[in-house]
């Protein structure tokens, strides 16, 4: 036993995170973004990741031979936008971009401006996607240049067009990058929108205005959380590899996150943390919300289960277990005590948070 706790102490002994961050920036949950010139895909873009458009200008990379990627953050990128090239050309054939898109979860957004009617390219190749593709969201750009009556005419005809070669229902968002304070029109409903298809966006950008420094604290290590719960979830998807990378992977994770609040990660402080948060309530709620795979954190629990359910399992617990750890690594810094009823509500929380991604089996 105590043998496998230094192991998880020292998660730098093995190759778990490594392997798992190989596999999870080949398979990142991916915004694939359809529409002319100008239409507002690269403002969509800022305003989900915040950056300005020459960051993001930079940051694209050929991804297939009809298209380039921005993965955000860069640094560690939990999400990747695809920004397809040469949709006025006649014989573009969308099967590259189909395949990249099959290999994570994935959300089509065409973007069209509210006035612009000819859509014949865009049409187009929505005609050679409809029968390999379920699902669409329809962002309406520039809607405020419009007046209201205008607005709902031209929104009304572009959505006519798109019905009568999708076929099928999709969601229609009507929006505006440029309103000139800096925010964008309809922002909330936008993401809530494309949050359906990729529910990490909802999670990321989940709680903007936050009550306390505690909060703040966890929003600013968000991303990096984002990151190690996309490792976790990307390793179980390889059959029984997620027995030992999952707990290796939160290992180093709440090492990370220890760090970051200048709390020293040894035996003790997991033994403290592990006795604050409670073993008997965390096999209560991960057997109650089918996360069993949290307990692989803790020696002796490990267990498989089936590949699609262990990967969104695991991205679920790890955030979990995140959530409380930096209520925990908070508090303990600040030489505060810490009441196991606190840290086992900024658990819950976690899961509530969470629910999205790991009840929608994608990640």
């Amino acid at each position: 036993m105590l043998d496998q706790i230094k192991k998880f102490i020292n998660p730098s002994q093995n190759s778990s995170l490594i392997l798992a961050g190989n596999y999870q920036s080949k398979h990142l949950p991916t915004l694939w973004l359809l529409g002319k010139t100008g239409a507002g895909k690269t403002s969509l873009i800022k305003s989900i990741a915040g950056l300005d458009e020459l960051i993001i200008g930079n940051g694209f990379m050929p991804c297939t031979p009809t298209s380039t990627a921005y993965e955000y953050p860069r640094d560690k990128p939990i999400m990747r936008f695809l920004d397809t090239r040469g949709l006025a050309e006649a014989n573009y054939d969308p099967s590259a971009d189909i395949s990249e898109l099959e290999k994570s979860a994935h959300a089509l957004i065409v973007i069209m401006k509210a006035d612009d009617p000819e859509q014949s390219a865009v049409l187009s190749v929505l005609t050679k996607l409809k029968h390999k593709l379920k699902h669409l969201i329809v962002i309406h750009s520039a809607v405020l240049q419009l007046s209201p009556d205008d607005r709902e005419r031209h929104q009304r005809f572009n959505e006519a067009q798109l019905s009568k070669v999708w076929g099928s229902e999709f969601i229609s968002v009507g929006v505006d990058f440029d309103t000139g304070n800096g925010t964008v029109y309809n922002f909330d409903e936008m993401i809530c929108a494309i949050s359906t298809e990729l529910p990490v966006v909802g999670l990321m950008l989940h709680d903007q205005e936050h009550r306390s420094i505690e909060a703040q604290n966890f929003h600013r290590l968000k991303k990096e959380i984002l990151w190690y719960c996309g490792c976790a979830s990307a390793s179980d998807l390889v059959p029984l590899v997620g027995i030992v990378s999952v707990p290796s992977i939160q290992a180093k994770m709440l090492q990370s996150l220890a760090n970051q609040y200048g709390v020293v990660w040894n035996k003790k402080t997991f033994t403290e943390f592990i006795a604050s948060i409670g073993g008997s309530f965390a096999l209560q709620y991960s057997s109650k919300h089918g996360l069993r795979q949290l307990m692989k954190i803790i020696p002796g629990y490990g267990q498989t289960v089936g590949a699609v359910a262990a990967s969104t399992l695991s991205f679920a617990s790890s955030y979990a277990l995140a959530r409380a750890a930096c209520y925990y690594f908070y508090n303990k810094s600040k030489n505060q005590p810490v009441s196991q009823k606190a840290l086992q509500a900024m658990f819950y929380e976690g899961l509530k948070q969470s629910k999205q991604v790991g009840g929608d089996d994608k990640t």
